[in-house]
């Protein structure tokens, strides 16, 4: 054994109850209160002691008892030298019980107290204290020698047993703890992922119909202080209006997505391109239901590139592609170019970067760039 080994002590889950099933508390117990009663029974059953000899027995049997509760007790703490001490004062308390002629009481402490070191103790401390014990139990018992010998190996062994099987226990408790802190960890990872993810909704679905509505607005401000005509004041609070029934649709889509309640995703996209002057839609390869996630960052990059086009390339021709391959979801949004368009330089610019946030968080790529002749973007996602 290393030195870590001997000086060790057993661990407090070793040392305590928790862990230990209801039968075997149980079975624990009855052992305690069965080698009491026979202390007791052989301390009385003798006629060797009246009056106040028979409260002095009964004092040490319950001084025996209180000994060997707080040696439990400063074991479970870890304190060498007070449970060193109660080890001694119960030998001690044996030797006071033979000496007045109360053999099997001491027999029984000195046993229990080399086994309990055994158990209990570090080694290096154990073995001092186990071998006083049960030198004392060998000197006053009176078999054969053969079976002292058997007898004392046998008890020295059951106590290294029991530390075994404590140290088992203990071992088990611990990994016990710690699974059920990694299971709080990656319930609370699980959570935080999910509260990210319900921002991510929150911001694809408000951030550019709230930036528009706030665009036309201010637009219309702008028209009243300089007196313009009404026309051109009402047209830009219908376009408001028209982008916050916008939101509006797209914040139930989200709640529906998040919910599990999702249309098919071509659905989705021909819905969209309806709304969209000059485009269109087209699916290719085996259609198939995706994950939410993928599902979600699909419907998104569609609906922040469409709204890309309608504020920098109004007018512009529109091709929106939906491929399912094995592995992969693509979706390809193209637009054929255009003059600037009214909105051009509204928004504070983070629709691609959220885009592309998106796409990465589920393994997959987004590329946006200048095509042959428009804007294209292509998104990608494994499946």
């Amino acid at each position: 054994m290393t030195e870590n080994a001997w000086t060790r002590w057993p661990s407090r889950e070793a040392l305590g109850s928790e862990g230990i099933s209801r039968a075997r508390r149980l079975l624990a117990w009855a052992v305690r209160l069965v080698a009491i009663g026979a202390l007791l029974w052989s301390s009385f059953t003798g006629g060797r002691v009246h009056g106040w000899g028979i409260a002095a027995a009964a004092g040490v049997v319950f001084a025996a008892i209180a000994a060997g509760w707080a040696f439990y007790r400063t074991t479970l703490a870890h304190r060498l030298v007070p449970s060193i001490v109660l080890c001694l004062l119960l030998v001690a308390l044996a030797v006071g019980a033979q000496a007045a002629e109360f053999k099997v009481p001491a027999l029984v402490i000195w046993c229990g107290c080399g086994v309990a070191a055994l158990e209990r103790l570090p080694l290096a401390a154990a073995l001092p204290v186990t071998w006083l014990s049960f030198q004392a139990y060998a000197t006053v018992n009176d078999d054969a020698w053969l079976t002292t010998v058997v007898t004392t190996v046998g008890l020295a062994l059951g106590g290294y047993a029991l530390r075994l099987d404590a140290e088992a226990r203990g071992s088990a408790q611990r990994l016990l703890a710690q699974e059920r802190a990694a299971r709080a960890a990656e319930a609370e990872s699980a959570a935080l992922a999910e509260r990210a993810r319900i921002a991510r909704e929150i911001h694809d679905v408000l951030a550019h119909s709230l930036s528009a509505q706030l665009v036309h607005l201010e637009a219309a401000r702008l028209l009243v202080e300089r007196g313009a005509d009404r026309e051109q004041i009402l047209e830009r609070v219908v376009a408001a209006r028209g982008m916050a029934r916008e939101g509006l649709a797209e914040t139930r889509q989200a709640l529906s997505a998040l919910r599990g309640e999702l249309t098919p995703v071509e659905d989705f996209l021909r819905e969209l391109v309806r709304q969209t002057d000059g485009a269109e839609v087209t699916v290719s390869g085996e259609s198939r239901p995706l994950p939410a996630e993928a599902s979600q960052a699909v419907r998104r990059v569609a609906q922040e590139a469409l709204t890309n086009v309608r504020k920098h390339a109004p007018g512009a021709k529109v091709e929106v592609r939906l491929d399912y391959t094995e592995h992969e979801v693509a979706l390809q949004v193209r637009d054929s170019g255009g003059g600037p368009g009214e909105l051009t330089g509204s928004g504070a610019g983070y629709g691609l970067l959220g885009m592309r946030e998106r796409a990465e968080l589920l393994g997959g790529s987004l590329d946006a760039g200048p095509g042959e002749k428009g804007f294209v973007v292509t998104l990608k996602v494994p499946v």
